[in-house]
């Protein structure tokens, strides 16, 4: 069994309808993945791609047997739809949605871990176990299959070192993309601790960004808790205070959430901190 998602997930799309949905679930299909329902309130009884639609993820999982969720709806409907894909237990719940209001994801998050359901996101790339089951938009043709773990703040980040770990010959056993919104659901921490529990990885790659303490947290967890061999990468070496880059939540205020303090926890943590993305995949060749 892989980590939260294997060949046997069934998937649930909520949104796809959409035309992210319905891209995406074609991308998904291809690759493999059991997407095995539609959500789009209204129009149940249609179909995309085979995919049966239902009104409700009650409905889905009732009569397709869902067991997870993707999320593609807009940032206005999302919460709405989290909450019911929470409360019919599907586990995961990835939140590919951007834009969702701070509120609103604080809501969610808390449903989540008052129900137990590991959520992705929201704004996030989704997650990928390659070779058996991708939910999310992250590229299909970048993964092998193997030993290493990746866990990212950055999607875009995540598919260039991914794509150089498959070129060197090196496959993943999962990649996971939490999101870059200042509220996710899984830390690098729940993924460190998954990585470390699991025997299907032999080390892993920590990709972050400036903002928030998530990096610092994870150096410590890693430090009384993992004993894999961990690679890192921390974005916005150069970025300016109070100014923020690319993500909600990659923003430096005062003196938290700098590339420097974020890069000298890990390295006092035993991690291997690479100073250019170029680097990771050789980095990570050392110690696998």
């Amino acid at each position: 069994m892989s980590i939260l998602i294997s060949k046997d997930t069934r998937v649930l799309v909520q949104g796809i309808t959409g035309y992210q949905g319905e891209f995406h679930t074609a991308r998904m299909l291809e690759f493999g993945t059991r997407v095995v329902a539609g959500v789009t309130p209204g129009k149940g009884g249609t179909q995309v791609h085979g995919v049966p639609v239902f009104d409700t993820a009650a409905e889905a999982v009732q009569a397709a047997g869902a067991t997870a969720a993707c999320i593609f709806v807009p940032a206005r409907f999302a919460k709405d739809a989290a909450l019911e894909a929470i409360e019919a237990r599907l586990d995961p719940v990835v939140v590919i949605t951007e834009g969702v209001p701070v509120h609103d994801a604080l809501q969610i998050v808390e449903f989540a871990r008052r129900q137990q359901v590991h959520l992705v996101g929201p704004n996030c790339p989704g997650l990928t176990v390659p070779g058996q089951c991708k939910i999310g938009i992250m590229p299909n043709h970048l993964f092998a299959p193997g030993p290493v773990g990746v866990v990212s703040r950055s999607g875009t980040l995540t598919y260039e070192i991914v794509a150089a770990l498959t070129r060197e010959g090196i496959g993943q056993s999962m990649a996971l993309g939490l999101g870059g919104d200042p509220v996710v659901g899984l830390s690098f921490t729940d993924a460190l601790r998954m990585f470390q529990d699991d025997p299907h990885t032999a080390a892993v790659i920590l990709i972050g960004e400036i903002g928030g303490s998530a990096e610092e947290e994870a150096a410590r967890f890693i430090s009384a808790h993992v004993r894999k061999p961990v690679v890192g990468y921390i974005a916005g070496r150069t970025a300016p205070p109070g100014k923020r880059m690319g993500h909600a939540g990659a923003v430096i205020s005062g003196t938290e959430g700098t590339a420097g303090s974020k890069i000298e926890a890990l390295q006092a943590a035993g991690v291997t901190v690479a100073t250019l993305p170029g680097e990771v995949a050789a980095l990570a060749r050392a110690v696998v």
